[in-house]
Formats: structure tokens, C-alpha cells, sequence
């Protein structure tokens, strides 16, 4: 049977959600964020794990809750729209889509960060031609449909667990260099509180790819059961293994070195594999890479076209956007101008300024997705109302110590949306008014 023109299925049962989750987050976050975010809070970025995996599990009740009320694509995007006002709606939209194609463009780099050693050697000529090569594919895969983009999504998060419990276990129990590390420097009270909520900051990005699976909420069974369940559980293995491969790396490498790595390349797991015994880990290393970053863009290009789908229905970006393909229920249009903008932030070339773009925007769009839970009525909430409260408390103060350029960068894009809406909002109603007079 075909699908009703213009509507997905709802395939996604509670396993294929958490995968999508998973997909979503362990990539970018996990081999090259952490690196990031050591080298601006030094050993303090395992608590920045912790207390970002807490802020981020407050934002993913509140996604949660408002995507089993209002089960549909578009995310944030749409709950502004409903609970809100469309400027809100609309800005949520366009800040998820610029954010989270940031974070799509450094998973493309990170891939080809990885492999480029494997295939050709060190050379940085091929780093932004292979990334644009691997878009492609992924694109023509989710243009496949729904169905088959979670089997090989199944695939893709298989193998990163095991690779990333391997990297655990050798890197505990399989390397001859052990540097002790002393608790006490873990907590920020050794470090600059800037810094340390720059961390924060940047590693909550990290996590933020369960909020794929709220977006998703069209194409999910039974939502208001799925969603929930499937966010929670994302996270907490999520923020379990961030925190063990965290450990893990700075017992084999200080953070200073750990840092250098991830501002060399795009590849500072497979440098600290280097350090273990057993030959060939740190292949092993970039293999788990090379499929975890090849996630996270599969699951970011499901998220972005659904987003980008939802406002082409309201006319807040052209109307041809919104178009599915009957037989395999695919927003085919929105997928491929997504492919066009990642393509061209791959372009830039820069793991932490993509990384550090999108840690601003992402904070915006969450500190309007608890604005959206805290318009919930008794009978629609999930949870108590202190959870989209301390969800919006901590995404304000956090967007305050990300760098002062991105802050100038995401004030100038909001400004742009805002101008952007309007225009859009004049031309939908002249084509409306036209086409009324018409008839």
C-alpha cells in the first residue's frame, strides 16, 4: 500500500528509537568533542560529562513530553507553533536547522578525519572531498526510505559500542601507558568556571542527538509510550559510556596532549590508541569512527529533512519542500537541499568551528523547547513542571560562556530569521490571496 500524499509512516518501535538515539550521539560527541572539550577544562570535563548528561536529560523530558502530546514532525519547530507563538516556532526551526547541520558538517569531517590515514595517509587535500563523498551516499540511503535507514543504522550502532567498549578495556587493561589521575582535579574549583561551562556547553551539544527521536515523532509507534522511554534510556548509556571513554583517555594521555590531538586532526581516540599494546588498535579505533561519524549523518539528514519538511507545510520555507514520495514516504526534496547545506558548511573545513557554532544555536532551540513544557496543562504533562524549568535555566546560562564570535554569529542569524519569516509569511499570504481570487 501507498502512503496518503504528503504523510510518513509510523514505523520506529521503543529499539529502533533508542538506535536512532544512539545513532545520533555516539559520533561527533564522543571521538572528537570530548578531546574539545579537554582542552578548554582539563580534567574537569568528566564532571562537564556528568553535568551536562543532567541538563541534557531535563531537555530530553521536556522534548519528550511535548512529542508524545504532538506526535509530528518538525520537532521543536512545531511545538512552538503550538504552544507558542509561529516567530518562536519558526526561530526554533531555523536554529535547529543551521545547529544541527553544523554538527552534520563536523561528523562528515570527523569520518573523513579518520579514514583519510587508512586509505591515503595524513594528507589534508582529501579531508573535504571524501566528507562531501560520504554525504552523498548517506543521502541517497535515506532517500531509500525509513525502513532501510534503520537497518543500517542498526549496523552502524553495533559496531560503535563494541569498538568504544573495546577502546574501554584495552585502553584499562591493554597499554603500557598509565598516567594516575588524581579525583580531586576532576571538579572545576581547579579550573576556570568559564572554562568549565564552555565545556559544559559544548558537551551537552553532544548529547543532543536524542532529540531525533522527538523530531522523528510522525514516523513513531504508540508515541506517547515510545518517545519517552526510548530518550531516557538513550541517554543514560549515552552518558555512561562518554564518561568511560573519557576516563579512559586521560589515563593514557594528559590533557594538554589529548587536546593537541583533536586540534591536529579530526582523530583523537585513534592517537590515543596508539598508546595501547595490542597491534592494530588503533585501527580498530578508526573503524569505529569511520561508522559512528557515518551515524550520526545518516540520523542528522533524517532529522534535518523532517524539520525542513514541516516548515515547507507552513510555507515558512517554499512550498515544494514539503514533498514525499508516495511509495517510500520520504520528504525527498527537504533531504536533498539539506545535502546542499551540509555540503556547503563541510566546505569550511573546521571541526571546532562548526562544533562551537552549533553549541549556541542548540542552546537557543532548547531554551525554547522548555518554554514550549512549561505551556503544558496538568493532564498533558509527564513530569513536574521543575524539569522544563531547570531545563530553561541551564540552556540560558550556558549559551553565556560560549565564545563571544559565536554569540555575534547566532545574534546576526537570528536577526536573519526573523527578517526571513516575515518575507515568507508575505508571500504564502499572496499566494494564498491568489489563489482564492483564482477560484
Amino acid at each position: 500500500m501507498t502512503q496518503p500524499p504528503g504523510e510518513l509512516r509510523r514505523e520506529l518501535g521503543i529499539p529502533a528509537a533508542v538506535i536512532t538515539g544512539l545513532g545520533s550521539i555516539l559520533g561527533t560527541g564522543v571521538f572528537v568533542s570530548i578531546g574539545i572539550a579537554a582542552g578548554v577544562a582539563g580534567e574537569s570535563v568528566v564532571i562537564a560529562i556528568v553535568v551536562a548528561a543532567l541538563v541534557a536529560i531535563c531537555n530530553g523530558l521536556s522534548s519528550a513530553q511535548l512529542a508524545a502530546n504532538h506526535p509530528v514532525s518538525g520537532g521543536t519547530y512545531e511545538y512552538g507553533y503550538r504552544w507558542l507563538n509561529p516567530s518562536l516556532g519558526f526561530l526554533a526551526g531555523w536554529m535547529f536547522l543551521w545547529a544541527k547541520s553544523a554538527s552534520a558538517a563536523t561528523a562528515a569531517l570527523g569520518f573523513s578525519g579518520y579514514l583519510l590515514p587508512l586509505v591515503i595517509g595524513d594528507s589534508r587535500f582529501f579531508l573535504i572531498p571524501l566528507a562531501l563523498l560520504g554525504l552523498i551516499v548517506l543521502t541517497v540511503i535515506v532517500l531509500g526510505g525509513i525502513r532501510r535507514t534503520s537497518q543500517i543504522n542498526a549496523l552502524i550502532v553495533g559496531m560503535t559500542i563494541f569498538v568504544l567498549l573495546a577502546f574501554v578495556y584495552l585502553g584499562n587493561y591493554s597499554s603500557s601507558s598509565s598516567h594516575s589521575l588524581d579525583f580531586n582535579e576532576f571538579w572545576p574549583a581547579n579550573h576556570s568556571f568559564a572554562a568549565f561551562a564552555q565545556a559544559v556547553g559544548l558537551m551537552f551539544v553532544a548529547y543532543t542527538g536524542y532529540g531525533r527521536i522527538a523530531t522523528l515523532g510522525e514516523e513513531v509507534t504508540a508515541p506517547r509510550r515510545t518517545i519517552p522511554i526510548a530518550v531516557i534510556v538513550t541517554l543514560g548509556i549515552s552518558m555512561l559510556l562518554y564518561f568511560l571513554v573519557a576516563i579512559t583517555a586521560l589515563r593514557n594521555v594528559d590533557t594538554e596532549t589529548f587536546s593537541q590531538y583533536s586540534s591536529q586532526g579530526a582523530a583523537p581516540l585513534e592517537m590515543v590508541a596508539r598508546q595501547f599494546d595490542l597491534p592494530g588498535s588503533a585501527a580498530l579505533m578508526t573503524l569505529g569512527a569511520v561508522t559512528a561519524m557515518l551515524g550520526v549523518l545518516l540520523n542528522l539528514l533524517l532529522g534535518l529533512s523532517r524539520i525542513v519538511l514541516a516548515m515547507g507545510r507552513r510555507g515558512d520555507m517554499p512550498r515544494g519542500l514539503s514533498l514525499v514520495t508516495p511509495t517510500s514516504g520520504v520528504p525527498w526534496t527537504a533531504t536533498i537541499a539539506v545535502a546542499v547545506l551540509i555540503g556547503a558548511i563541510i566546505c569550511v573545513g573546521s571541526v571546532k568551528l562548526a562544533w562551537s557554532f552549533s553549541a549556541f544555536t542548540v542552546l537557543i532551540y532548547y531554551a525554547i523547547t522548555n518554554l514550549c513544557a512549561l505551556q503544558l496543562k496538568a493532564d498533558e504533562r509527564l513530569y513536574p513542571r521543575i524539569i522544563p524549568v531547570l531545563g530553561l535555566v541551564s540552556c540560558l546560562a550556558l549559551s553565556f560562556w560560549v565564545e563571544r564570535e559565536m554569540w555575534f554569529v547566532g545574534i546576526g542569524l537570528l536577526g536573519a530569521g526573523l527578517v526571513w519569516h516575515q518575507v515568507a509569511r508575505q508571500l504564502t499570504r499572496r499566494n494564498t490571496a491568489g489563489h482564492d481570487s483564482a477560484k
